[in-house]
C-alpha cells in the first residue's frame, strides 16, 4: 500500500531516467502502484501538473494507425501499464515491468488519498443517471471525501469550453475523464494547459466501475491476465469480436517486430507475469 512518503526532487530525476521504456516505438513507464501514487501525491501536494494515460492492447493497436492518438498518448506525462498483454509483450522485448497498474485500482486508490488528506477530485463522464450512483456510492465508501465538482460525459461539442470553465473554477486536485478511448486521450491533450489540475488521468469505463454497474473480474481472473475473457464472458455478443480482432492484431505486431528484431533484442524475461502481481 502506498506509504505517502514525498518523492526527493534529485533522486526524483534520477529515477525517471530508470523508469521510462520505449515499447515497440510507444513510451511506457515502469512504475509500481506505490510509485505511481507517489507521483500523483506530489502532484497534487506541489501543484505541478502530470497528465496519466493507461495503456492497453486496444489502445496500442488503435494508435498504429490513428496519428492524432499517437501523439495524445507521446504526449502524456506518464503513460501506465494497464493491460495484461503490454505486460507480456514488453517482457518479450526484454523489458522488465515491476507490475500491472490497473487504471481503475490507480483511481480507487488515489480516491481514497483524497479522503485521507484532503484532496478534492472532479469527475467527467458517464451517463448522468451512472455518475450519480457513482458518487453516491463513493461517499458510502469514503465519508470525509470533499467533491469538488462533476459533469456527465454525454455533452456537444459547443458546450466543452463551458465544462472546461467549470472545472477551473472548482480548482479540484484532480480529475478523472470517464470518456471512451480515443475521445477521453483527444479531450485531455487539447485543454491539459487551460484546465488548471494538477493531476489529470482518463479512466475509460471507471466510473461505471465506481458505479457498479460494470463488475470488475475477480482476482485470480485479474492474477492470470485473464480479465478481458471477463469481460467477454459478461456481454459475449458485444464484445467477442472487438477482443477477438485486437488481440489478433496485437499478436500480428508482436510477430512482425520479432522477425524483424536482432535476436539480442528478444530477451524473454524469467518473471512470469503472474508472480509479480499484487494480492
Amino acid at each position: 500500500m502506498f506509504n505517502g512518503k514525498r518523492h526527493d526532487s534529485q533522486t526524483g530525476e534520477n529515477e525517471r531516467s530508470r523508469e521510462a521504456a520505449s515499447f515497440l516505438g510507444v513510451p511506457v513507464h515502469l512504475l509500481t502502484m506505490d510509485q505511481t501514487l507517489t507521483r500523483v501525491a506530489d502532484a497534487m501536494r506541489e501543484k505541478h501538473k502530470i497528465l496519466h494515460v493507461a495503456l492497453n492492447v486496444a489502445k496500442f493497436v488503435k494508435l498504429q494507425r490513428d496519428e492524432e492518438l499517437r501523439a495524445d498518448v507521446f504526449g502524456a506525462d506518464l503513460v501506465g501499464i494497464d493491460g495484461a498483454g503490454i505486460i507480456l509483450g514488453a517482457r518479450l522485448f526484454g523489458i522488465h515491468v515491476p507490475e500491472r497498474v490497473a487504471g481503475v485500482d490507480l483511481m480507487h486508490n488515489i480516491l481514497a488519498l483524497c479522503a485521507e488528506q484532503g484532496y478534492r477530485p472532479y469527475f467527467l463522464g458517464a451517463r448522468p443517471e451512472v455518475l450519480e450512483t457513482a458518487l453516491n456510492r463513493l461517499k458510502q465508501r469514503h465519508p470525509n471525501i470533499a467533491i469538488a465538482g462533476s459533469h456527465h460525459g454525454y455533452f456537444k461539442p459547443e458546450q466543452e469550453a463551458d465544462i472546461i470553465e467549470a472545472i477551473r473554477v472548482a480548482q479540484p486536485d484532480c480529475l478523472f475523464v470517464g470518456m471512451p478511448t480515443p475521445r477521453k486521450e483527444r479531450f485531455m491533450a487539447r485543454h491539459r494547459a487551460g484546465l488548471e489540475v494538477p493531476f489529470v488521468m482518463g479512466v475509460g469505463g471507471g466510473i461505471d466501475i465506481l458505479a457498479g454497474h460494470v463488475r470488475r473480474a475477480p482476482d485470480f481472473w485479474q492474477r492470470n491476465g485473464m480479465e478481458w475473457l471477463y469481460r467477454v464472458l459478461q456481454e459475449p455478443r458485444r464484445m467477442w469480436w472487438r477482443y477477438l480482432s485486437t488481440n489478433l492484431l496485437y499478436a500480428g505486431i508482436l510477430a512482425k517486430a520479432m522477425l524483424h528484431a536482432p535476436k539480442s533484442a528478444i530477451r524473454p524475461s524469467r518473471v512470469s507475469w503472474q508472480e509479480k502481481q499484487p494480492g
